[in-house]
């Protein structure tokens, strides 16, 4: 399926991401993973889960699978660009995405929070402080629930510092460090995630590895000339059980990189041109994967697949 017009216009990473035959190959040789039965069935989820997503975006009227699992329970986008919060994100910062600093500011508040209702009632941060004493007060004074559930902030990181609580270590500290980031961020050309949070963290003072995550990877869908996701690529507990069954010795930081490497096609098209699974691709294949054959074992977290208007 060609990607919709709306999610071309929405992100600026897409033509990096299309079969590409001058990528260069990290491993000697990959055909032990062409053959790998993980690998074989994972590819099979995914194209079954895309297959779900076109059907929806597609306007079918049918009933979307006949799998009895993906008919019951929730499971993740292959692509996260799909995700209705992902785009909820980049729709609200679109207008400020040639102010770097001020963007990814803004990014970093919205993964904390991860609830849009919040950011429209509070608004957005800046790095003026008056602006952002006035944030302060409108977040404070925001109905709850004000956080979401999907990235949740360890507290406890920030207990001890100056600003321990969620809304002021947005609404001050955040401003005070961000620029600092921003200017490394812009040093980069075509870093992986692993090595960038290498940089990152000792800059940002607190060890929020996962935050900054996903925030490096919204830097790559709309600045593609920092971040490359091909490459090197961090890997979560719950993708890691996963990446142990294709091949338990190889770090499974390099296995999702030689697994983009494949250059397998990932059933949505870009320009007519098939777009290739990237090593974010296959984390995040791994650890729906790992629900789905969970729930096809009778155990697992069982969260319930509910139709959003």
């Amino acid at each position: 399926m060609e990607l919709p017009q709306k999610l071309i216009k929405l992100y600026r990473h897409w033509r990096f991401h299309i079969h590409d035959s001058s990528r260069p190959h990290k491993v000697e040789d990959l055909r032990k993973y062409q053959s790998n039965k993980t690998i074989k069935e994972m590819v099979e989820f995914a194209h079954d889960r895309m297959s779900i997503w076109n059907k929806k975006n597609g306007g079918a009227t049918v009933q979307y699978t006949t799998d009895p699992i993906f008919a019951q329970y929730r499971f993740c986008n292959i692509f996260r660009e799909l995700d209705r919060q992902t785009i909820e994100f980049h729709t609200l910062l679109n207008p400020m995405r040639e102010d770097f600093p001020r963007w990814i500011l803004n990014m970093f508040y919205f993964r904390m929070v991860a609830r849009t209702e919040t950011i429209e009632k509070v608004g957005l941060l800046s790095f003026d402080s008056q602006k952002n004493r006035e944030f302060l007060d409108a977040f404070l004074n925001s109905p709850r629930p004000r956080f979401g559930t999907p990235y949740v902030f360890p507290i406890s990181t920030i207990l001890k510092s100056k600003t321990p609580t969620r809304e002021t270590f947005i609404a001050e500290y955040l401003p005070t460090i961000i620029k600092r980031v921003s200017r490394e961020i812009e040093s980069w050309d075509k870093k992986s995630v692993y090595d960038g949070l290498q940089k990152i963290i000792p800059i940002f003072g607190y060890n929020l590895s996962f935050l900054w995550t996903e925030v490096l990877i919204d830097v790559a869908y709309q600045y593609p000339q920092y971040i490359d996701l091909y490459k090197r690529f961090p890997v979560g507990p719950g993708s890691l059980p996963t990446m142990k069954r294709i091949e338990a010795e190889t770090d499974p930081t390099i296995l999702v990189q030689n697994l983009a490497n494949l250059n397998m096609s990932a059933y949505l098209t870009f320009d007519n041109k098939p777009i290739i699974l990237s090593a974010e691709n296959w984390e995040g294949i791994g650890c729906e994967f790992r629900k789905y054959t969970n729930l096809e074992a009778g155990k697992g977290r069982r969260r319930l697949f509910k139709e959003k208007n």
